[in-house]
């Protein structure tokens, strides 16, 4: 009986540092773009940001790749889809939304994700999805289409809301991805060694598209304001670097570890939750009650669909949390 009290307990521990993990991933996700909008308003262009982003990023990375170096031979294809879609696609939309959105709506339209894939799911795999995660659905549009204000023709700008629909589909993108190794087993890729490239390869690809060498490089060395308040550019940028990308990643697949999936999918949807709360409180941005209540739904309706399980006949779930999340799922075998 002892030894099952000092298990149980042991167990309660690491179930508790688990939580804590993953809560910290969703804070460190949701500030990044409450970071990135005083730099793109103090004058760096939206692609430049994103490429300080994940450049900085796969620097920090770096080691990790070279020790994964086998992901090369053995998953060229997973590598290249991740860094183009879930890094340099999600990242750069992302951000160029944020130049025209407000933070919160931009990433509540983000969190569609989760029922895009079902229709991924449903209508190109053919494959058959639960009467709750159709419901899902329903709700995320639903709750959207009151955080956007359709009923007065758009409130927000509507290129803007394409770019954040655009980060959507991109994550739906790195959910195919990760499911076409899902049938590796003991050879599935580590998380780590994906990220690692994925943000190598995301670099690569936003030098090409963004010309870090035409940015203005002297607004680093400035002053970026929040709400009016003067914050250091580069600290700025090191919170996106540090923070938002790599102690965010590392701490959400260390937690995923710990917790089930499912469990670390529910606290990830804390992240558009803490990126609303952080715009308003740093940066001002203030949404309407039925703004408000809108991003419930939309969190309610994505984690409705993200946690359903499949109806019988299906090999496994439809969607189980935030690409990382799933990534790092594939690799705990590894």
């Amino acid at each position: 009986m002892p030894v099952r009290t000092s298990d149980s307990s042991a167990s309660g521990r690491g179930r508790g540092v688990g939580l804590g993990l993953a809560l910290l991933s969703a804070v460190a996700f949701g500030g990044s773009g409450v970071a990135a909008k005083p730099l793109i308003e103090a004058g760096l262009d939206p692609l430049h940001v994103v490429w300080l982003r994940v450049a900085g990023a796969a620097l920090v990375m770096l080691p990790l790749a070279v020790r994964h170096r086998a992901l090369l031979r053995r998953r060229p294809g997973l590598l290249a889809g991740f860094g183009l879609l879930a890094v340099a696609g999600v990242q750069a939309c992302y951000f160029a939304a944020l130049s025209r959105i407000p933070v919160g709506v931009a990433l509540l339209i983000e969190y569609l994700a989760p029922a895009l894939v079902l229709g991924w799911v449903r209508f190109v795999q053919k494959r058959p999805v639960t009467r709750a995660a159709a419901v899902g659905v329903v709700l995320a549009v639903g709750g959207l289409a009151c955080v956007v204000e359709v009923w007065s023709g758009l409130g927000f700008d509507a290129l803007g809301l394409l770019l954040a629909l655009g980060a959507a589909c991109c994550q739906v993108g790195y959910f195919v991805l990760s499911d076409q190794g899902s049938d590796a087993g003991d050879e599935a890729p580590d998380p780590l060694g994906v990220i690692a490239y994925g943000l190598l390869v995301g670099a690569a690809v936003l030098t090409v598209v963004a010309r870090p060498w035409t940015m203005d490089w002297s607004v680093l060395q400035g002053t970026a304001s929040m709400d009016g308040r003067p914050v250091a550019a580069v600290v700025l940028l090191a919170w996106i670097v540090l923070v938002a990308t790599v102690v965010a990643y590392v701490t959400g697949v260390v937690s995923v570890r710990r917790l089930s999936p499912q469990v670390a999918g529910v606290v990830a949807c804390l992240e558009a939750v803490i990126a609303t709360v952080l715009a308003w409180v740093l940066l001002g941005e203030h949404l309407s009650a039925p703004q408000i209540a809108g991003g419930a739904i939309v969190l309610v309706g994505a984690f409705i669909a993200q946690s359903s399980t499949p109806s019988k006949g299906s090999e496994r779930p439809v969607a189980s949390g935030g690409p990382e999340r799933e990534l790092s799922r594939r690799g705990t075998s590894a």
